[in-house]
């Protein structure tokens, strides 16, 4: 079983065809892939010509889980895999620390202030400091809890006057 962002051990099937499915983009942000977000938990060869891969959704209830099977499916398909079948994991839960360094420098680049890693431990403040993916400025302003998809916020910056979408710190 290959497992986490780095997959391990000796079976190069599995560690390929993990790659394969860590490398279908995430269908809210697409700049980011399944494995760079860390929602993707575990790929295994279970048998000849059939693979179980583990997700674990952002939040409870995210709409794009379907989505995100379906692509994986088609692209193992693709790489000869006659069989797929994706599972929905949710212990343990996801959160923002399982971003990678990779995923939160592409969000960065697509204008999408990333989540800060290694800051979550409990309950999360409204009232965080969030770096303007713009101009680098923390004097931002929280115009919306929610953006355009419930797991990212939309804040203001007061230093460039733009608007951007802030992916919040969960827990």
């Amino acid at each position: 079983m290959v497992t986490g962002h780095a997959p391990a051990g000796p079976r190069e099937r599995e560690t390929g065809l993990y790659e394969v499915a860590g490398a279908v983009p995430d269908p809210e942000l697409p700049v980011v892939s399944l494995a760079e977000l860390g929602v993707l938990r575990a790929l295994r060869v279970t048998g000849e010509g059939r693979v179980e891969v583990e997700l674990t959704p952002t939040y409870t209830g995210c709409p794009a889980m379907e989505a995100m099977a379906a692509d994986i499916e088609r692209a193992l398909r693709a790489h000869g895999v006659a069989e797929v079948t994706v599972r929905t994991v949710l212990a343990p839960p996801w959160t923002t620390d399982a971003i990678t360094a990779e995923g939160r420098r592409k969000l960065a680049a697509a204008g999408i202030a990333p989540p800060r890693p290694g800051t979550v431990c409990g309950p999360v403040a409204v009232d965080l400091a969030v770096r303007c993916p713009q101009c680098g400025s923390t004097d931002t302003v929280l115009l919306s809890r929610f953006s355009s998809t419930a797991c990212k916020a939309l804040r203001r910056c007061a230093a460039c006057r733009e608007p951007f979408d802030h992916f919040k710190e969960l827990t």
